[in-house]
C-alpha cells in the first residue's frame, strides 16, 4: 500500500494557503477523496460549487463538471486537477446535433443531463442529474415533448418512473454499459443475501433486476439506513470506497471489474498539487454560452 499522507498534507497545506476548495467525484481514486474537503455527486458539487466562499476551486473530476462549477461561479478560478478528463457520454452530442434536434421537435422541452458540454447546456431548457431527473421530468406539463439527451439508459429510467414517453438521444456511459444482467445474476447467486444497487445510467436490463435504482449520494444513503449487511454495487468503482469507509461493518461488492472510469483515474496527487500550486488548468467559458447555460444550470440546483 502506497502512503499519500504527506503529499495529502501538502495539498490541503496548499489549499489553506491559497483559500481553494477541494472538491471531488464519488468516482475519483480513493487517496484523492480522502483529501477532498468535500466529495460528491455532480448534483451536490454543483451546489457546493455555488455556496463556497473559497477563491479556487480545485475540481479532481471530469471536464464537464468543472465547466458546471464555471457557469456557477464565474467569479472564482476553477481549476481541473487533470485537464485531459473528459467524458465520453458527455461527447456523443454536440450544440450543432441538439439544434438539429429541436428543429425536429420545435414544442419540445429540452432537459440535458449535467453530463453534457457548456455549449450544449446553452441549448437546454433544464438540466438534471441521475438524483433528480424523473423529479424534474415530473414536474413539465402533461402534453408537452421532452426531449431527453444524452443518456438513453437514464431516459429509460425516467420513462419507467414518470410514464413519461421521452425523445431519447442515443448516448450512454461505456463504463456502465459494461455491466451486465448476466453480472448481477451471477453476483446475486454468490452472494443471495446481497442487496443489488444500481446506476440509472446502467442498461435497462440491469435496472429491471436491481433491487433499488439509486444515484451514487442515493446509494451512500441506502446503504448507511439499510439493515442489510452487504450490497452488490452496479456502477464506478469508485464509489465503493467511500461506501465501506462511511459503513466500516458492512460489505460491497463489484460485480465487474470492468466498471471502472479511466477518465475518473486520470486524476492523481501529484497532478493535483501541481494544478493548484500553478494555478493551471483554469475551465473559462465564452461569456455568452455560460451566461445561456446558467438559467439550465440553475434550474437543475434548485431540485432536491
Amino acid at each position: 500500500m502506497v502512503d499519500y499522507t504527506e503529499q495529502q498534507e501538502e495539498l490541503r497545506e496548499l489549499a489553506r494557503e491559497k483559500n481553494a476548495l477541494i472538491i471531488a467525484h464519488n468516482y475519483q481514486r480513493p487517496e484523492i477523496q480522502d483529501v477532498a474537503h468535500f466529495t460528491g455527486d455532480s448534483l451536490e458539487l454543483s451546489r457546493m460549487a455555488a455556496g463556497t466562499d473559497a477563491d479556487i476551486i480545485l475540481f479532481c473530476g471530469v471536464h464537464f463538471m468543472a465547466e458546471t462549477a464555471h457557469i456557477l461561479s464565474p467569479q472564482k478560478k476553477v481549476l481541473l486537477a487533470e485537464l485531459k478528463a473528459g467524458c465520453p457520454m458527455a461527447d456523443m452530442i454536440t450544440a450543432e446535433d441538439l439544434v438539429k434536434l429541436k428543429g425536429e421537435h420545435p414544442q419540445a422541452l429540452v432537459v440535458a443531463y449535467v453530463n453534457t458540454s457548456a455549449a450544449v447546456k446553452a441549448e437546454t431548457d433544464i438540466c438534471c442529474t441521475s438524483a433528480n431527473a424523473a423529479t424534474v421530468v415530473a414536474n413539465i406539463p402533461e402534453g408537452r415533448e421532452i426531449i431527453f439527451i444524452p443518456d438513453r439508459n437514464l431516459g429509460h429510467y425516467v420513462e419507467q418512473k414518470t410514464g413519461r414517453e421521452l425523445i431519447k438521444w442515443q448516448g450512454y456511459c461505456p463504463t456502465h454499459e459494461y455491466i451486465t444482467a448476466a453480472d448481477i445474476r451471477r453476483t446475486r447467486e454468490e452472494r443471495p443475501d446481497a442487496v443489488v444497487l444500481a446506476h440509472p445510467e446502467c442498461l435497462p436490463e440491469v435496472q429491471e433486476i436491481a433491487d433499488s435504482l439509486e444515484s451514487t449520494s442515493g446509494m451512500i444513503r441506502y446503504a448507511r439506513e439499510s439493515a442489510a449487511s452487504s450490497f452488490i454495487i452496479a456502477t464506478e468503482m469508485g464509489l465503493n470506497h467511500r461506501l465501506q469507509k462511511e459503513n466500516p461493518g458492512k460489505q460491497f461488492i463489484t460485480p465487474t471489474r470492468k466498471a471502472i472510469c479511466p477518465n475518473m483515474k486520470m486524476t492523481t496527487l501529484p497532478k493535483a498539487l501541481a494544478t493548484l500550486r500553478e494555478e493551471r488548468y483554469e475551465i473559462r467559458l465564452d461569456e455568452e454560452i455560460r451566461s445561456r447555460a446558467l438559467a439550465a444550470v440553475e434550474a437543475m440546483v434548485s431540485y432536491t
